[in-house]
């Protein structure tokens, strides 16, 4: 299969996904309980605000006809417009527009942060095996996963703000160095998953029987380890760390909502809490979207990583 036809095969695979999800979203929210307009209006709306806000969510129309607009809007590239309001208010794709730039910075200082610690702590681990360094490795990384981030949020926010000031807090995303502290928790969970694949998959190469072919030949220990180990090593790295990175684009929600942070995550936690249909329809779809390309990228990545996959 030339390079081509497996992008168009997996295009068009995203793209019956994304309608799938498409389908089950509007469902769902159609499903639950509960009245939007109550959500949106508060409990003692009138009854002309009502029908108001029943007419810009099309809720007076039936399902199907529903359906069919909310398609149109994504046909059109607005993904709808928000309600009550609409004329307002700027359409849900230039609202997801607007977060997704701080939901894009936080996605990749949290990787940056998950590799830069990860890659050396998984290498020296794997080389060190069976040593207190591989078992301080291991504690470490464990300490990462274990730790959920509704409490390491907060207790950074703690020690490093309130108590030493160090780093700006909550809702100041626009000062210096606000992005540490976010950043940190987001990647401390990466890298501790990140690390123990590292490592895992790092001995098995290490014992594979062209690791001494390369040592006999004389090459330096670095670049046994780093061009023909680790190398082959990061395919199971690589599928983590995209799945991953595509779950940070779509909103880290709790850290968005520890540090008052604007973001893509926020958006659809306030619209689903609003249940304002647009918002969510629209940024479910966005985030659908998001993690069919960061797939594809992970699937040509691996040709990078791995000659042979290229040459297949």
């Amino acid at each position: 299969m030339s390079i081509g036809s497996f992008i168009v095969r997996r295009v068009g695979l995203g793209l019956v996904a994304i309608f799938g999800v498409s389908v089950l979203v509007f469902l769902f929210l159609h499903l639950i309980p509960g009245d939007p307009v109550d959500q949106l209006a508060g409990g003692d709306v009138q009854p002309e605000q009502r029908a108001a806000i029943e007419a810009c969510l099309y809720l007076d129309q039936p399902k199907l006809t529903q359906f069919g607009i909310f398609l149109g809007n994504i046909a059109n590239g607005t993904l709808g417009h928000q309600c009550p309001n609409p004329e307002d208010k700027p359409s849900v794709m230039a609202r997801i527009v607007e977060v997704m730039p701080y939901t894009i910075e936080l996605a990749l200082a949290g990787m940056l942060v998950a590799v830069l610690l990860a890659l050396p702590l998984g290498v020296i681990a794997a080389v060190r095996r069976g040593t207190w360094v591989d078992t301080l490795a291991a504690v470490v990384a464990l300490s990462g996963i274990s730790i959920p981030t509704m409490l390491m949020g907060p207790l950074f926010v703690v020690l490093f703000f309130i108590y030493l000031g160090w780093f700006p807090g909550p809702a100041e995303a626009d000062e210096p160095f606000a992005l540490v502290l976010p950043a940190v928790v987001v990647g401390t969970h990466l890298m501790a998953m990140l690390s123990r694949m590292t490592r895992s998959s790092l001995v098995d190469v290490l014992s594979e029987d062209y690791m001494t072919t390369a040592r006999a030949k004389g090459l330096p220990s670095v670049v046994v380890l780093l061009k023909h180990g680790l190398r082959n090593a990061l395919l199971p790295v690589i599928t983590i760390a995209g799945l991953q990175f595509g779950a940070m684009l779509s909103g880290a929600i709790i850290t968005e909502k520890v540090f008052a942070r604007p973001g893509l995550g926020t958006l659809l936690l306030d619209g689903i809490s609003e249940r304002n249909y647009p918002i969510v329809q629209g940024t479910v779809l966005v985030i659908a979207f998001i993690y069919v390309t960061v797939n594809l990228v992970v699937d040509l990545a691996y040709g990078l990583a791995d000659p042979r996959i290229r040459r297949a």
